[in-house]
């Protein structure tokens, strides 16, 4: 193994994700899922060691709402928190799931279902 990667091969996901789990519970949830999704976790540990060194620039409080933010429109990489902290969507009020239910349309030219069997 070349010199660069042996540093690397002490790291494990679970080691990354008690290290997420100390900023919060929406950076531990992110980089679980970002660990989960790749073939190999060890193809996870760059975006999760970034999104973890996020802290450090932005502070704690604003890469969990970023990280939360990111777990809710489903983010799998460190660009995406880095867009999130740098547009300052973290600050803004999580989007609801929750739509408002549509009024049904009932009009004589609307034909329905029936129509075409």
């Amino acid at each position: 193994m070349p010199k660069s990667h042996q540093q690397h091969a002490q790291w494990t996901p679970s080691r990354i994700v008690s290290w997420a789990a100390t900023i919060g519970p929406q950076t531990r949830e992110l980089v679980e899922t970002i660990l989960a999704a790749r073939a190999h976790p060890e193809q996870g540990y760059r975006s999760c060691l970034g999104i973890i060194r996020l802290g450090r620039v932005h502070g704690n409080d604003r890469l969990e709402a970023a990280c939360a933010r990111g777990v809710a429109i489903g983010a799998r990489s460190y660009r995406q928190v880095e867009s999130i902290l740098r547009a300052g969507l973290d600050r803004a009020p999580l989007p609801t799931t929750a739509e408002p239910a549509k009024p049904v349309i009932d009009h004589e030219n609307l034909r329905g279902p029936n129509y075409y069997n």
